[in-house]
């Protein structure tokens, strides 16, 4: 393998949707959660998150609360549920194509959705490693809040870092890495890699692309 890094986000980059949001509407749908409460909530705290103006920690509240309040086993048989009628359809084939570019190289999907809710979808890209925010568990049952610091923003460099410290290793040691991103909220981790890639980006991430020299790509 090549001394080469390359991260993928994973909502509205390798997904052509948002799977923190197409869970919680997976939810409502099944009856799990009250549509009067949380349909509103949940596409509040998507329009935040385009916006970059999102409190994770809010959304993390609304978000891992339900995951306490049921047992780990039915949550895992609703995910299978949820990779075959919500994931599966929204993977982008040219994504799939992306990701098999850098087979030569030391690949991560890094994500500010829940490791519950992005371990499957990581495993069906065919990716072994994920950098998520990490829901807290006890004896393998949700509690309902998070574990360590979000990897969001900022976070997800922090995150990052720690993770190739366990390594034996950080972002500057490799040769070459690269980010793919949609989202202004990534702005933090894209200015640390030596190719950061724009994929179908929000208007400030646009911006900022173009205004650097970035790369922008589609992958619909």
């Amino acid at each position: 393998m090549s001394n080469q890094l390359a991260l993928f986000d994973l909502d509205n980059t390798l997904l052509s949707g948002d799977s923190d949001f197409e869970w919680a509407q997976f939810l409502i749908e099944k009856g799990v959660l009250d549509r009067e409460l949380y349909e509103a909530r949940n596409q509040e705290f998507y329009e935040q998150y385009k916006a970059g103006t999102l409190d994770i920690h809010a959304f993390l509240d609304f978000q891992l609360k339900p995951l306490s309040r049921h047992p780990r086993t039915e949550l895992d048989a609703w995910h299978r549920e949820f990779m075959e009628r919500r994931i599966r359809p929204i993977i982008r084939q040219r994504a799939r194509a992306l990701l098999q570019g850098h087979s030569g190289e030391l690949r991560a999907v890094i994500t500010a959705t829940n490791s519950f809710v992005t371990a499957p979808i990581a495993r069906e890209l065919g990716i072994e490693i994920l950098i998520a925010t990490e829901p807290e568990q006890v004896h393998g049952e949700f509690t309902g809040a998070v574990r360590g610091i979000p990897c969001f923003r900022e976070g997800k460099v922090t995150r990052l870092e720690a993770w190739l410290a366990s390594r034996g290793t950080s972002l500057e040691a490799f040769d070459a890495s690269w980010f793919y991103s949609d989202s202004l909220n990534d702005l933090p981790l894209l200015e640390r890699v030596t190719h950061p890639v724009a994929v179908d980006p929000d208007d400030t991430l646009r911006a900022h692309a173009e205004s650097r020299g970035w790369p922008i790509i589609s992958l619909d």
